[in-house]
């Protein structure tokens, strides 16, 4: 038995019994499952800890099941801008449900990392409004780096033949071998490329400071997209 100081993202609240919660926690240290004792109780103290969007500093009691016992609780960010934004709120809760599906798959600190950093762009962004589409780019970015955590990362050196990739060349995504295929009517160019290259290997602040990369979020929305997909059936 220990006991494990943290920091965690609250996935999933489930109440139980008349007066706990289990929660489904994200941490650096992988997913982990809790019970919350007594935390719908008025003078919980736990209750303000383990808010939904939000990073806190836990405790958790490990015994010999798979179920950890909550000690201790303190929260320290809050995104309240996923509160009054139906879209926003939307795409948090798919970023939450793929980090909790990938993290069942594999133990990897960058989940943690990767959905943390989702929300506070979040919460420091939603105020500016969605004319640069970064929102789009927050979820094709998420979606990136969480494929490349669980080891399943774009292709964005070589093509589906093996060939590499061209800056002459233009492509188009090939569903079948989740790859890009050279072709000359195809929507994607050098720019398409080398942003994604840029999200594959940058934190997401400093994607974003990319000028003008609304104008190539159509393809790679799309990009993103069909790889998610591909892994997840």
């Amino acid at each position: 038995m220990r006991d494990l100081k943290t920091k965690a993202i609250v996935l999933k609240r489930t109440d139980y019994g008349e007066a706990d919660r289990i929660l489904q926690l994200l941490t650096p240290e992988g997913k982990k499952s809790v019970m919350a004792k007594g935390v719908r109780r008025e003078k919980s103290k736990l209750a303000g800890g383990i808010e939904l969007f939000s990073v806190s500093e836990v405790v958790i009691h490990e015994g010999k099941g798979e179920l950890g016992i909550l000690t201790s609780a303190k929260l320290l960010e809050h995104y309240d801008a996923f509160v009054g934004d139906l879209e926003l709120l939307e795409l948090g809760g798919r970023l939450m449900r793929d980090a909790s599906r990938r993290a069942e798959q594999v133990d990897s600190p960058e989940f943690f990392n990767i959905l943390r950093q989702s929300l506070q762009a979040a919460q420091k962004h939603a105020p500016e409004g969605s004319e640069t589409r970064w929102k789009e780019l927050l979820a094709a970015w998420a979606s990136m780096n969480m494929l490349a955590a669980a080891g399943e990362e774009i292709n964005l050196k070589y093509d589906v033949s093996g060939e590499k990739l061209n800056s002459e060349n233009r492509y188009m995504w090939d569903i079948e071998n989740v790859a890009l295929a050279p072709h000359e009517m195809g929507r994607v160019t050098a720019d398409h490329i080398k942003m994604m290259r840029v999200m594959a290997s940058t934190p997401l602040e400093v994607a974003m400071k990319v000028s003008g990369y609304g104008e190539l979020m159509d393809e790679i929305s799309y990009i993103a997209r069909c790889a998610e997909k591909a892994t997840s059936l």
